[in-house]
């Protein structure tokens, strides 16, 4: 929400930004990676626009 990751990458792969937040979330509550994967599809962002 803060730094457009969940837009950018909803836009990328054909999915509503709640659905890519609601996958953030699921993933840093049972596999622990959501941070860290926001944090790299972040600096992805940065590098691609």
């Amino acid at each position: 929400m803060i730094l457009g990751v969940s837009s950018w990458l909803g836009d990328k792969i054909g999915l509503k930004e709640k659905q890519v937040r609601l996958l953030f979330i699921l993933a840093a509550l049972f596999l622990g990676t959501g941070v860290g994967l926001y944090c790299i599809l972040w600096m992805v962002k940065i590098f691609t626009e």
